[in-house]
């Protein structure tokens, strides 16, 4: 398998009036042709700023500080806009979260799926664009395509609206999809569907695919490596079965026990303690040891490194220091340290 792309120790902050705020810090991956990364972890945590880093799709206050972006060996991280606008479709798509926000509500669905097509296919005659869109309505589940065409999102569901911003995202044929918490904004009884569709076309396709979820349900179905996210860093990252079944970072642990699947009946749900810190003036050390019941005093002076366990799973937390006392994971009850 070839490297698609590969994020070397990506730095990226935004410029505010209360100072810098460093939303991804030093961020390090790999990921292969047909893979699938899941990347999860609390709201404002990064994951957003990451995917969006990586497509250059920054505001202005945004600020790529450090660090490389390799796209099939090609560094992105220094290209301009137009340079951008080349790759962005052909190379990697993306579906946004809330659909009604990425389709135009005063245009037929065919008509900007059919859009899409055109961008990236310039010389494709009418009648070519249309079977490809009637092609791409029938490859995302839209019954009837040929009925749908000249409908508007509003006579759409919430599911419909966003298999049609997904035939967009797939207008380019490309070679890796973002998916960016693509069913926040459906009916929990949906969500499973568009999953499942998002998860079949990256097979059938052989796209690879960076999904950001909040879900540890659907990420363990549907990832093959995932990366913990806090604070705008990657604290542990392995594959499914390494992080679901071997977790070691306390952060990891926490979003784990958070899980309905580990309470009790008649319990209260397991929650980790206290807030994240704020990205403007981020603490000394570890930025979990503040909610870290397992913090070490070296946690509250220095950044822990990452460790390896395995070729494919690694941690920033000082318990995996060889120096460490001997800690009983709650998820399992293996002993570390």
């Amino acid at each position: 398998m070839k490297h698609l792309l590969e994020i070397e120790n990506l730095s990226v902050s935004f410029d505010t009036s209360q100072g810098k705020l460093h939303a991804v810090r030093n961020v390090s991956f790999t990921l292969e042709e047909g893979q699938v990364l899941a990347i999860i972890g609390e709201s404002g945590c990064g994951k957003s700023v990451l995917c969006r880093s990586i497509m250059k799709l920054l505001p202005p206050s945004a600020r790529i500080h450090s660090g490389k972006i390799l796209v099939k060996g090609q560094d992105i991280a220094g290209c301009g806009e137009q340079e951008m606008k080349r790759l962005r479709g052909r190379l990697f798509s993306m579906v946004f979260q809330d659909p009604m926000t990425a389709l135009n509500p005063v245009m037929p669905i065919g008509k900007q799926i059919g859009e899409a097509v055109r961008i990236h296919n310039p010389k494709m005659d009418r009648t070519a664009v249309r079977e490809r869109v009637l092609e791409l309505m029938e490859l995302v589940g839209i019954p009837c395509p040929d009925k749908k065409y000249k409908l508007y999102p509003c006579h759409f569901s919430g599911g419909m609206r966003q298999r049609s911003v997904l035939a967009i995202a797939l207008a380019s044929d490309p070679d890796l999809l973002f998916a960016d918490e693509p069913t926040t904004a459906l009916d929990v009884t949906i969500q499973a569907q568009i999953l499942d569709l998002i998860r079949d076309l990256q097979q059938k396709l052989h796209m690879a695919m960076i999904l950001v979820s909040h879900d540890l349900g659907v990420v363990a179905r549907a990832a093959d490596q995932v990366a913990v996210m806090y604070a705008g860093k990657i604290v542990e990252i392995g594959t499914a079965e390494e992080i679901f079944y071997d977790p070691r970072h306390p952060y990891t642990w926490g979003l784990m026990m958070a899980h309905p699947s580990f309470a009790k009946e008649g319990e209260e749900l397991s929650a980790i303690p206290g807030m994240p810190p704020s990205l403007l003036n981020l603490p000394a050390g570890d930025a979990f040891a503040c909610r870290n019941p397992y913090a070490l005093a070296i946690d509250y002076k220095e950044e822990p490194p990452m460790f390896r366990i395995t070729d494919t799973h690694y941690a920033a937390t000082w318990l995996l220091d060889e120096r460490a006392p001997e800690v009983r994971s709650p998820i399992g009850g293996h002993r570390y340290g």
